[in-house]
């Protein structure tokens, strides 16, 4: 595609015989920010690690811009940023001496590096805590700094690796306010988390992952919108399960019925009238409830609808 900025085709990664990545495929989008969500362990962090040049897939290709992209390729290099999960700061300087000396690893000296230094400090609202040492940062201020660090050399490609991890939530919308600025002023975004409701907030599309293989690939709207207004979920003795599904797709409400281990999962239209319906039947069928869970649509249900497992698993 024309607007594609970086195409991913089939990559795969293993470490011995567990497939921590397996046969991956997506283009993020020139001006996007792009979401790859998962729970911990799905293969998040070592898919940008291939997507950065920090890690060699065993097969598969990555190309930027139309060019395929390799570590030696310095040029395409100095287009992508890499803010990383662990901060990769220096606690005893100040932040504007990480700035420096980072800046200098991206070759910016001299009038050149102190404005960048400058603009990246105002982006993430440090300016009049810069010359303070990053050990008396609190948990945000030093994301933010992390943050400041992959903007210096002004990136066409963002790479942001669980870039909110244990920081509160008046830092954390910090962040995603500077985000969305920093996206409304061009720069792509690729952003990995596993905070759904941060993805549905800030991506255009989103990528869902479990164990290494992409689950689903949509706007967070469509998805969501996948689910109808919402999902009901019952767990009922194994016995009871034939006849409550036959039962319950009589329901004109009802989208689908489906079994995942001992729960019936209900997706409809609307989803009080169908939970009525159904409570209808299983008193009918006296049949025993030992759980019910009505899930509003969103990511987060959109995921245990596809996985059969609450994200943070």
């Amino acid at each position: 595609m024309e607007n594609t900025l970086l195409a991913v085709q089939g990559l795969h990664k293993s470490y011995g015989d567990m497939h921590a990545v397996d046969g991956v495929s997506f283009d993020v989008r020139r001006g996007e920010i792009f979401g790859l969500l998962g729970p911990n362990g799905a293969g998040k962090t070592t898919i940008i690690s291939m997507l950065t040049g920090l890690l060699k897939p065993d097969s598969g290709s990555v190309s930027f811009d139309g060019h395929d992209f390799r570590p030696s390729n310095r040029a395409l290099q100095a287009k992508i940023g890499l803010v990383p999960q662990e901060l990769a700061l220096y606690p005893p300087l100040s932040a504007r001496d990480n700035l420096v000396f980072f800046g200098r690893i991206y070759g910016l000296k001299g009038q050149r590096l102190r404005q960048r230094v400058a603009a990246v400090l105002e982006i993430v609202g440090l300016t009049e805590r810069a010359n303070d040492a990053i050990e008396t940062y609190s948990g945000g201020m030093k994301r933010r700094v992390n943050l400041a660090v992959g903007l210096l050399h002004e990136p066409e490609l963002l790479f942001l690796d669980e870039p909110t991890v244990g920081v509160d939530p008046q830092a954390r919308n910090a962040i995603l306010e500077t985000l969305e600025t920093l996206n409304r002023a061009g720069t792509t975004i690729f952003y990995t988390t596993h905070y759904m409701e941060e993805a549905q907030r800030l991506c255009h599309r989103v990528v869902i992952i479990d164990h290494g293989q992409i689950i689903a690939l949509d706007t967070p709207r469509a998805l969501i919108d996948s689910l109808g207004s919402g999902i009901i979920r019952l767990k009922v003795p194994d016995n009871a399960f034939e006849s409550l599904t036959r039962q319950a797709r009589r329901l004109a409400m009802i989208k689908t019925v489906s079994r995942q281990d001992s729960r019936v999962i209900v997706k409809t239209n609307d989803a009080p009238a169908a939970l009525i319906g159904l409570l209808g039947i299983v008193n009918r069928l006296d049949i025993p409830i030992t759980a019910l869970e009505i899930l509003e649509p969103n990511l987060e249900t959109v995921f245990l609808q596809l996985t059969g497992k609450a994200l943070r698993d």
